[in-house]
């Protein structure tokens, strides 16, 4: 199993999107990968959510790491966070 890290602009974003590493961490590990942009990959995983976030409640809340794997680990470039009402 690789290490899954962080890069320096994806740890900047953890407060501003409101993702934790542990969130992005189970995303890679149990969600799909998809191909994205300039050879990166891709997965998305909705979780519980039900708080506010910015004066709004919303129900989920989904995490969508971008990211490379390397030969020792696999390094996040960004990731998007999207708040969701009800489910999809």
């Amino acid at each position: 199993m690789k290490l899954i890290r962080l890069s320096n602009h994806a740890n900047l974003y953890c407060g501003p999107r409101g993702f934790t590493a542990e969130e992005v961490e189970l995303a890679i590990r149990s969600a799909p990968w998809t191909p994205a942009k300039d050879g990166r990959l891709e997965c998305s995983l909705d979780l519980p959510y039900d708080k506010l976030w910015n004066g709004r409640r919303y129900a989920l809340k989904r995490v969508r790491p971008i990211f490379v794997e390397e030969a020792d680990a696999i390094v996040v470039v960004t990731v998007l966070t999207y708040y969701l009402r009800r489910p999809q």
